[in-house]
């Protein structure tokens, strides 16, 4: 058994939740330390996050093959949703499970803070890895969570991609106004703001060939605006890249018809974000000046105990593998220094 799937057995009675909102991020940091070549810190961290960690729920009353559709974003019914996920990939191979699920979950993106689709998104990198029981697991758990907090976004985009380039596009998404609250609060606003839907626009028309690279440049495009605007809230303006990044690395255990509503989805989920927690101005992103390996930054992150700041670098990481940008490892050494500080 690999330290990944010791880690999961360990995580696998755990629910998804604590406190009655905050998501488990110990399947996700698990999966990036292993992924980055920290398998030797994996029980160590998980040890030190043993103290947030919840028992798995318990059901309230089985919901059946045919009749998802009531128990859609209800939270009270977390426990029923991991069973029925136990039981679907049980039934079923993970990747027509995945492929059935996807469009029914896509349109509420939201759910946790988008922490669904990114627990998703780690599963689903671990399983085109290798196939195990555990991992099979392990994203059963994922689709549970993003089923039980299913959110839609408000006034979905119905305009084109606003622009050819991301970075322009995240910068001419709207602020909220009120940004005292917290993020149901703030996204509650969106359907208030006029150039909402053109801003969060869909993306039709695109080629299934173009969408991972839409994909990635909406992340690397996160990753920099972390970099010029996190320093106000950190963690979360760090969904703004995790949760296009869960999308993209889902998109080779799909059909190709779902890539076109992934890209929009995510799109559309990177907006909300970048519009609930971006302050009004920028500042400058960090020096290259002093250059960190990939291995240094992950280690710096690690060093935090910070799940946060872990799969933030883990984004990041990756988008400087696609790009040789050395201002995105940058901006991930920097951001780990806020993540951790707020």
């Amino acid at each position: 058994m690999t330290m990944l799937d010791e880690a999961y057995e360990r995580l696998r009675h755990t629910g998804p939740e604590r406190d009655g909102w905050l998501s488990n991020h110990a399947p996700m940091a698990a999966e990036a330390l292993v992924h980055h070549g920290q398998a030797q810190s994996v029980h160590h961290w998980l040890d030190s996050y043993a103290d947030r960690l919840e028992e798995r729920p318990r059901g309230v009353q089985p919901i059946a093959r045919d009749e998802w559709r009531d128990p859609l974003g209800d939270p009270v019914r977390t426990g029923d949703w991991l069973t029925y996920f136990d039981r679907e990939l049980a039934d079923d191979h993970w990747r027509d499970v995945l492929a059935r699920w996807w469009p029914r979950l896509l349109p509420g993106i939201a759910a946790g803070a988008t922490h669904g689709v990114i627990r998703v998104g780690h599963a689903v990198r671990a399983l085109l890895g290798a196939e195990t029981g555990p991992r099979v697991t392990e994203l059963g758990q994922g689709l549970a969570y993003w089923a039980a907090r299913w959110q839609p976004l408000a006034s979905p985009g119905v305009g084109p991609y606003p622009v050819t380039d991301a970075r322009s596009a995240l910068d001419a998404v709207p602020r909220v106004p009120d940004q005292r609250y917290g993020i149901r609060a703030r996204l509650a606003q969106l359907a208030d703001l006029p150039t909402w839907p053109t801003a969060a626009g869909a993306v039709p028309g695109h080629h299934t060939e173009d969408v991972p690279t839409r994909l990635a440049a909406i992340v690397d495009a996160a990753v920099i605006r972390h970099g010029t605007h996190g320093y106000a809230k950190p963690v979360m303006l760090v969904h703004a890249a995790t949760a296009p990044t869960a999308v993209l690395r889902t998109l080779p255990a799909l059909p190709a018809a779902l890539w076109a509503p992934s890209l929009a989805a995510a799109w559309a989920a990177t907006a909300a974000v970048t519009a609930a927690y971006s302050p009004a101005e920028a500042r400058p992103a960090p020096s290259t000046r002093m250059r960190l390996s990939s291995d240094e930054v992950m280690q710096r992150a690690v060093e935090t105990g910070d799940a946060h700041a872990i799969k933030f670098a883990d984004a990041a990481i990756d988008a400087y593998a696609r790009t040789g940008d050395p201002v995105l490892l940058a901006i991930a050494d920097r951001s780990t220094d806020q993540i951790a500080g707020d």
